[in-house]
């Protein structure tokens, strides 16, 4: 059986939306961050996607991992770009320098420095709003969105019916593996396998994990010719499909259709004025 992200009916005013609409006003928000460097705006967008999740009643503990890797390599892709100034020269042209810290370190007889400048400090602030107002709004999608229907919706919103189950698919994939990882890691413990109490390092870990890779591995692709032969028996592909859900809008779904509406065109239309430019005090 594939296995899906953790998803539970909490008692949300949300789960009465059709989740063609959630999904969409979520890729409003995603959207929207596109057309702003000024870091206000993109902390307001940001606050607006903390409230759905908020609205979403999801918990921290619920979604911790998630929040852990996306906001490790969120920081990660902003340090670099604060240290290296690379990216904010398409958007700033000139850089008042605050400080210039150097390096205790020389290499080849040049000592590196890096420029602390208001402008990298803005335009790091602003890319961290930016993709944590992305990174909100897609942890929203998968846990948010009953996995039965996953395919449901993408077919509902008018994809074919093989994009569709693709999707789903690539919406199962990560769970499942991971759960075919803890199973293999379980079961080489109960063969004496150690795997914590390791001298070396995080390299000396990393090659203890090593002969998990194949087992993993190839019970990922038996899993996927066990869905091709189950798709191929029930003659996927070969004409129109019929699905057991079907989704139908109602009233306070265009409500929510038409405020994702409003705020992308509305960020677009912003944009097009020369609102939401790159902003420095």
């Amino acid at each position: 059986m594939l296995v899906a992200w953790p998803y539970r009916r909490r008692g949300s005013i949300l789960e009465a939306f059709d989740p063609r609409a959630r999904l969409l006003f979520a890729l409003s928000l995603m959207l929207s961050t596109l057309f702003f460097w000024d870091v206000r705006l993109l902390a307001g967008l940001w606050a607006l996607a903390l409230l759905y999740f908020r609205l979403n009643r999801l918990t921290w503990r619920e979604t911790r991992r998630a929040w852990m890797l996306t906001g490790f390599i969120a920081v990660v892709f902003v340090t670099i770009t604060f240290l290296t100034g690379r990216g904010g020269f398409e958007v700033y042209r000139a850089e008042r320098v605050l400080a210039r810290l150097s390096l205790p370190v020389t290499l080849f007889g040049w000592s590196p420095a890096i420029h602390l400048t208001v402008e990298r400090i803005f335009f790091a602030l602003s890319q961290f709003c930016r993709m944590g107002t992305v990174i909100t709004a897609a942890i929203l999608i998968p846990y948010t969105m009953d996995p039965t229907q996953y395919g449901v919706v993408f077919r509902g919103l008018g994809l074919p019916d093989k994009i569709a189950y693709a999707m789903d698919l690539a919406f199962r994939f990560i769970p499942t593996l991971g759960r075919d990882a803890l199973q293999t890691m379980d079961a080489q413990r109960a063969r004496g396998y150690e795997l914590e109490r390791v001298r070396g390092g995080p390299l000396a870990q990393i090659r203890r994990l090593a002969p998990l890779v194949v087992p993993v591995t190839l019970h990922a692709l038996m899993t996927a010719e066990d869905v091709i032969d189950a798709m191929d028996l029930r003659a996927f592909g070969v004409g129109p499909r019929t699905w057991l859900t079907e989704l139908r809008f109602r009233r306070h779904d265009f409500l929510l259709l038409g405020l994702a509406a409003a705020l992308f065109f509305g960020s677009m239309i912003a944009a097009a004025l020369g609102f939401g430019r790159f902003w420095t005090p």
